[in-house]
């Protein structure tokens, strides 16, 4: 008998045994549950788990359990998260009626007793404490041991039996549970749906079980960091109202970012939190849902505290500090001339309203720190609370452009007075908070939204008259150096990107995006978002975005010239129904004549051009489709038929002469007749207008494809057969001859080639991809 065979053989043994125990031998045998305190920061135990254990389950168990979305929010990417276990409640739950009690780690409970209280259930043996208990009371280990004890195709496509849905009904057994599910799923075993790991990784999490679970956090950050970080916090916590009210406004908006100091390159990264407790004590964290919910104490101070979980790509922002920074947010909120009288409160309809609570610093100083890290703020938008996006992606094109207003053309006196004499009408569906009635509160921001955008067209109306100063002089453009002045979204379905530049071919639609515009999409799917909402705040928030998308659309299409605007605006929304928010925007395209001067009978293509051509100083090249060679070039102009068969996100990893290997990401974006319809999506595909972009480098968080090519005969044959795609077989021939299948017997070396070539090239914006997308086809 083979060693693998034996193997195989005694694990199935074990299993049998494990699972076939019940709740009350389970009682008997090893007593009552008890958590247990597993983190010990200076002992062996833990430290042998930060060096062959934490590696393992990265790169194998996190890649699937790591955020919100996490199958039964069991989030292996850090001790917390281990020793909190798993939940059968939902995160993602478009149907509940009442909000949902949050369960965010650090923040809802500091205790495994805490959250076992909150109905969380353990995933490391928790009664009597030895080898064999160790792992006959682990639903991780008899997990583990399921996948190893049952065969797994070792290519083609996975039966009926799995699902990848991402609704899918989650079992999230207890041990006591474990036996009756390793019966009607064998299959169920983790990593589910994936190869099984191999077997010295195995045996390694099999030991470290046995041994009790020591784990240990990461280094504490270095002397630099740490002398960095008092900096800034003595910078965020001084006491006069005018810095107070600032560090208010930074912490609203940054609250989310990964933060590092340059100076250091021990790869820490830290987040900004309010805490009742000031610079040089303990952090206590304030709990409040939304960054402007009521922290219950008379003063907040705002700390940086040492992001201890993996980084994952998905909800990674990294935001650099140092000195160049400390000066321009000083020289933005501190030096500007104005007086706080008094700071503002936390009531929730004062709170929500970002006009209201901040009127008192300038409204340039305000944009031209959310333009200093543009991407960083609209990234918020996408890798926010919400981990995936489809509450606001069903809102929006599948591949579209971000530019942004001039601030010095956005801050004049007669804007400022607009936004001052509105402030009430540009108040935000936060202020119902987590439990909304949809369509009263829907009638209501729609009539304020109207509101505003008639008074917004008539002041546009006034200053633009003249015919001339509506122009590309409006457009900002990184004042000579901010590559954040061009911005490019890709959706993929429920999941979304956005990268610096102008990538990919001219798109359908693109926005411009001003003061008033900007800060409303950040308090709409960011601060003001609760992912533990009721449907009412959620439908509510996805309403409103339909406005503030139109509002953006129509900021762009009145750089046109007035002859164009209505057709191409047509063009964009054929087949809508007459939706109220279609309704209250259709009259906000400004009558006044653009001053751009158009040579042609495609002014919209001419607008990019010369959108090009302004901030062609500051676009960033990283993702330049046209850069990459041939015969790969190819696939930025298949057919339309071969485009269809597409997932929405592929990586393609090449293999170069030399033995080294490039990635690249071709991305599919769905076309739409429009996007109006709120549960209607597929009725409003425009299936024939599909396009591709293959670009270098990764591009999207959810890889559903993967692709590798041997050489360049690989390369030229992958093309020609993509090219000649038109039905489901023959994509899944394709899949067959150059695909890494979720069932190829060498799934996680590719996947480790993955992670290494994006650790390479992605530099600080590293980090894990998440597989609970990848097709099984």
């Amino acid at each position: 008998m083979s060693k693998r065979v034996l193997f195989c053989a005694v694990m199935l043994t074990v299993l049998s045994g494990c699972v076939a125990l019940g709740v009350s031998k389970y009682d008997d045998m090893f007593g009552p549950e008890q958590p247990q305190a597993r983190i010990e920061q200076h002992h062996q135990s833990g430290t042998r788990y930060l060096h062959t254990v934490k590696p393992i389950l990265e790169s194998r168990c996190v890649v699937c359990h790591g955020c919100y979305d996490a199958p039964c929010q069991l989030k292996l990417s850090s001790p917390e998260g281990i020793d909190r276990g798993l939940s059968k409640e939902l995160v993602y739950d478009g149907t509940r009626l009442l909000a949902q009690t949050p369960t965010r780690l650090l923040f809802d409970a500091q205790t495994t007793t805490q959250w076992r209280e909150r109905g969380f259930t353990a995933v490391l043996n928790e009664r009597q404490q030895s080898d064999y208990s160790n792992l006959a009371g682990s639903v991780l280990y008899n997990s583990l041991l399921l996948k190893m004890s049952h065969p797994f195709p070792k290519q083609g496509i996975l039966g009926k039996e799995f699902d990848f849905s991402l609704d899918r009904e989650q079992s999230c057994p207890t041990m006591d549970e474990f036996s009756a599910l390793a019966k009607q799923q064998p299959h169920a075993g983790m990593p589910y749906g994936l190869p099984a790991l191999s077997h010295d990784e195995f045996k390694t999490l099999e030991q470290w079980l046995k041994n009790g679970s020591k784990m240990q956090q990461v280094t504490e950050p270095s002397d630099v960091d740490q002398k960095e970080a008092a900096k800034w916090e003595q910078f965020l916590n001084q006491d006069t109202n005018k810095h107070r009210l600032a560090a208010r406004y930074i912490f609203e908006h940054w609250y989310l970012a990964h933060i590092y100091f340059p100076k250091s390159d021990d790869g820490s990264f830290f987040q900004l939190v309010r805490s009742s407790t000031p610079p040089g004590q303990p952090i206590a964290l304030v709990k409040a849902v939304r960054p402007f919910d009521d922290p219950k104490i008379d003063r907040v101070y705002y700390r940086l505290m040492q992001v201890r979980s993996t980084i994952l790509s998905k909800t990674h922002m990294p935001l650099a500090l140092d000195d160049a920074k400390l000066a321009r947010l000083h020289q933005q909120f501190y030096a500007a001339d104005y007086q706080v009288q008094s700071l503002p409160g936390y009531e929730p309809e004062l709170a929500a309203n970002p006009f209201k609570v901040f009127k008192d610093i300038p409204v340039k100083s305000r944009y031209q720190f959310m333009l200093d890290e543009a991407e960083l703020i609209v990234k918020g938008f996408i890798k926010g609370p919400v981990c995936r996006g489809q509450i606001a992606l069903n809102v929006i094109n599948d591949h579209f452009w971000v530019a942004f207003v001039d601030p010095e053309k956005n801050s004049n006196e007669a804007v400022n007075q607009l936004l001052l004499k509105h402030d009430e009408d540009l108040v935000l569906p936060a202020a119902e908070q987590s439990n909304a009635l949809p369509l009263s509160s829907w009638a209501k921001y729609a009539s304020k939204q109207q509101d505003y955008l008639r008074a917004k067209t008539a002041l546009a109306e006034t200053m633009f008259a003249d015919g001339q100063r509506l122009n590309m002089d409006l457009i900002w453009r990184g004042e000579g150096e901010n590559p954040n002045a061009a911005l490019t979204i890709f959706r993929h379905f429920d999941s979304a990107t956005v990268v610096k530049g102008f990538i990919g071919q001219p798109p359908k639609t693109t926005w411009v995006l001003d003061y008033a515009l900007f800060e409303r999409i950040h308090y709409l799917l960011v601060a003001g978002f609760d992912v533990y909402g009721n449907i009412g705040h959620q439908l509510i928030t996805r309403l409103y975005m339909d406005f503030l998308r139109l509002e953006g659309e129509q900021n762009f299409l009145n750089l046109l010239p007035l002859s164009h605007r209505q057709e191409i605006k047509r063009h964009w929304y054929r087949k809508s129904h007459l939706s109220l928010s279609e309704f209250i925007n259709r009259k906000s395209l400004i009558g006044a004549p653009t001053g751009i001067k158009y040579q042609t009978d495609d002014p919209k293509q001419e607008l990019y051009q010369q959108l090009h051509t302004v901030l062609e100083p500051v676009l960033n090249k990283d993702y330049d489709y046209r850069v990459v060679g041939k015969p790969l070039q190819a696939l930025n102009s298949m057919p339309v038929e071969a485009i269809n068969l597409l997932p929405q996100v592929s990586f393609i990893i090449t293999k170069q002469s030399d033995g080294s290997h490039q990635a690249f990401s071709l991305l599919h974006h769905n076309a739409h007749f429009n996007i109006s319809s709120l549960l209607n999506e597929e009725g409003q595909r425009a299936y024939a207008e599909d396009t591709a972009t293959i670009v270098p480098g990764f591009i999207g968080d959810y890889p559903e494809a993967i692709w590798y090519l041997e050489n360049k005969a690989a390369q030229e044959d992958f093309v020609s057969l993509f090219s000649q795609m038109t039905s489901e077989p023959d994509y899944l021939a394709l899949r067959a001859q150059y695909g890494i299948r979720r069932t190829h017997p060498e799934f996680w070396r590719y996947s480790d080639l993955i992670h290494k070539i994006a650790e390479q090239t992605r530099g600080v914006e590293y980090g894990l991809f998440d597989y609970n997308r990848l097709e099984n086809r």
